[in-house]
């Protein structure tokens, strides 16, 4: 067997093809520039742009699995080259959004469910993992803790799920590896529920210092969102925060599929400690 992972600079997906790699799986790395992939000894790379159909031939040949970070735009493309080379499974990285009522329409989880939908309708098997708050979504807040002394929320007491990156990509190693395991979702969250500011705690406590949080109204927030960041995500991100004023539902299905429970926040907080303590 011989995985395909997409998204190899990626946090999930360098360390799933580092995992596979140790675990003897035949890898095959696909990223937009593999000039700039960090790989280990024996892993192939390949170009693979999910944005450029004209690159999904040529990585997918040979392949019998794939690791897909969701890309709607061009989905169909794909799923019709996989299908043409062969490929039996495709695990595909999604959101936990996708399990909500508005799906369809929110902008955060219609992507996610065009990729499980066209893939549902193919001869493909298909496993989704479908993952809650990534614990990097963190990471950003390093910049204003360093430029301006403080991290500026909108809604601190908003709750998340936060989960390790390392998780998610021992879950797909699990899934690709595992027939028995194949053809369903899976729901991964963190081991606990914990605020915005309760995640700025953990953080403190790991770096050593006092991190303050200073509430900022969300017109402000929107204004000085990250340049990459849509309009449409930014406000579905608003709208979820203002709507999530009590602990989030949390699964055990990363002990499920890993023999262990969740990493806690506070490991990715160590971690990353260094980035915050300047």
């Amino acid at each position: 067997m011989t995985v395909l992972v997409t998204g190899s600079r990626g946090k999930v997906g360098s360390q799933l093809a580092r995992i596979l790699r140790e675990q003897g799986v035949p890898v095959r790395a696909g990223s937009a520039d593999p000039g700039k992939l960090s790989l280990p000894e024996g892993v192939q790379s390949v170009r693979l742009a999910l944005d450029e159909p004209a690159t999904f031939a040529g990585a997918l040949d040979g392949i019998d699995s794939v690791f897909l970070y969701c890309e709607a735009a061009h989905i169909d493309a794909f799923v019709a080259e996989a299908e043409a080379a062969g490929v039996g499974h495709v695990v595909v990285m999604s959101a936990d959004a996708v399990l909500r009522p508005d799906a369809e329409t929110n902008p955060i989880a219609a992507p996610h469910l065009v990729v499980e939908r066209a893939l549902a309708a193919s001869s493909l098997t298909s496993t989704a993992l479908n993952c809650g708050a990534l614990a990097s979504n963190a990471a950003p807040w390093a910049f204003p803790l360093r430029t301006q002394g403080v991290i500026p929320l909108p809604y601190p007491d908003s709750y998340a799920d936060p989960v390790n990156e390392r998780d998610i990509a021992e879950c797909a190693h699990a899934v690709l590896t595992r027939p028995e395991l194949r053809g369903r979702s899976y729901h991964l969250t963190g081991p606990a529920a914990l605020s915005f500011r309760e995640e700025v705690a953990v953080i403190a406590e790991a770096v050593g210092r006092d991190i303050p949080v200073r509430p900022v109204p969300p017109q402000v927030w929107r204004a000085n969102k990250p340049d990459f960041m849509p309009d449409d995500i930014a406000g579905a991100l608003l709208e979820l925060w203002a709507a999530s004023t009590e602990p989030v539902p949390l699964s055990t299905e990363i002990e499920t599929l890993t023999g262990h429970p969740a990493r806690p926040f506070s490991e990715w907080a160590k971690e990353n400690a260094a980035a915050f303590a300047a």
